[in-house]
């Protein structure tokens, strides 16, 4: 009988193992040109600063919508944006009533720091009112 070489199996990886190092949450997204207009046209809420424009509707469910535009730069410059808003949004989601959302970039985004792009949003959510009490 030929023995069986003793080939020691490498543990596998959990299949959530991305997801116990920090929970991310999960929101619905605004897709269409009609949804973008109706909350464009029928904002509760707009609210400027340098970094970036916020638009809120009040409504029963949570919706956000990232927009970079081509002023923004190329691709990547676009796709940096969205992804520095989209963490800023997660990063307060929980404390925000429920709506639609909409973050629209602006050239100066890209040159500033994510510390003060942090505080610059919680004071708009604060001033805006659109944080839970």
């Amino acid at each position: 009988m030929a023995e069986k070489s003793s080939m020691r199996e490498e543990p596998k990886a959990e299949k959530d193992w991305r997801y116990k190092i920090g929970h991310i949450k999960s929101f619905d997204r605004i897709r269409s040109t009609k949804a973008f207009n109706a909350v464009y046209r029928k904002a509760d809420k707009t609210w400027h600063t340098p970094s970036f424009v916020l638009f809120y509707k009040k409504d029963s469910r949570q919706e956000v919508g990232f927009v970079a535009s081509k002023k923004l730069g190329n691709a990547v410059h676009r796709n940096r944006a969205k992804r520095l808003l989209r963490a800023l949004f997660i990063s307060h989601s929980d404390h925000l009533r429920s709506g639609q959302y909409i973050l629209v970039a602006k050239p100066p985004l890209l040159e500033t720091k994510y510390a003060t792009l942090a505080q610059n949003f919680q004071n708009t959510l604060k001033k805006s009112h659109t944080l839970k009490q």
